[in-house]
């Protein structure tokens, strides 16, 4: 292996003509020059010059490295120039992974915020549920993924990821306007008992199941769906009730739908997660601060 700063010192020896002339120009001594260039004869193992009168004059071997010098430098040039514009966040980017509600509203702010501020840093979004979307993460198909846990799960995190807390999201129950607990404030999830109802996602699904066990009797689940608006239209339709997160109503109201929060209040946590060492890529780390941020002036959730 070459060592770049003997690279460079023989390039200008080349270009300048002499030791002396290189030894000016990069502001070194001669004997320092002289040095490096037995060095880097050693590591070639053959001689690179040879002494013509007072001047001296390329190898074969000499001029075979000097053509690779030009590119090697212009290269080391390159890489240092974009590893400067990655660290100063001129450039970058990021794959984030997010389930649909944080899709629709955590991530626009959050990425229009990075945009602002950092043009040069672009953004792939991809969308799964968890537990899926953790597993894209462990995988290495995303760099960040935004998830979801219920406190009556207990629902196991891969060892290797760190998990950043966003923000707690109530939920919501989610009925046909002009039924009778619409009237209410808030409702008492065993009221619900005779209904029927439409579960999301297999994560909210568990945690509905739980939480009507939890107070003594089992949902009858009519439908199953993990797109909000079709929760949505059954609902309208007079189909069957919902247990919804409130961030989905900060983007989607049907207007023949009235949501009411559960008393006692339930919440899911909403976290980013991330693979331990890439907390050190800027990139990455900013935009977590900027979804962070966003999620702390969340309003309604």
């Amino acid at each position: 292996m070459f060592d770049s700063r003997h690279i460079k010192t023989f390039h200008e020896v080349v270009r300048a003509g002499s030791y002396s002339a290189a030894a000016r120009a990069l502001g070194y001594t001669q004997p320092a020059i002289t040095q490096q260039m037995k060095a880097l004869e050693r590591d070639v193992g053959t001689p690179l010059f040879i002494r013509v009168g007072r001047g001296m004059r390329l190898t074969e071997a000499g001029e075979a490295l000097s053509r690779h010098a030009t590119v090697i430098l212009d290269s080391m040039s390159a890489a240092q120039q974009q590893m400067s514009a990655l660290t100063r966040l001129r450039a970058g980017r990021v794959r984030v992974c997010a389930f649909p509600s944080a899709n629709a509203t955590l991530i626009p702010e959050a990425m229009a915020r990075l945009a602002a501020a950092h043009p040069g840093v672009r953004v792939d979004l991809l969308e799964s549920e968890p537990p899926a979307s953790l597993q894209r993460l462990v995988r290495g198909e995303c760099d960040i993924t935004l998830a979801f846990t219920y406190p009556g799960l207990h629902e196991e995190v891969p060892d290797e990821l760190v998990e950043i807390p966003l923000l707690e999201d109530q939920l919501t129950v989610l009925l046909p306007t002009g039924h009778p607990l619409a009237r209410r404030r808030a409702v008492q999830l065993a009221d619900l008992a005779d209904e029927r109802w439409i579960a999301g996602c297999l994560r909210c699904r568990a945690n509905l199941l739980h939480e009507c066990a939890e107070q003594g009797f089992a949902p009858d689940i009519a439908f199953t769906t993990d797109d909000n608006l079709v929760v949505q239209s059954l609902v309208a339709e007079g189909l069957g009730v919902a247990m919804i997160p409130a961030l989905v109503l900060n983007f989607l109201c049907h207007r023949k739908v009235t949501g009411r929060p559960l008393q006692p209040a339930s919440r899911r946590q909403i976290s980013a997660y991330v693979l331990r060492e890439h907390l050190r890529i800027p990139a990455t780390a900013r935009v977590l601060d900027e979804l962070k941020t966003v999620a702390a002036n969340k309003v309604g959730c």
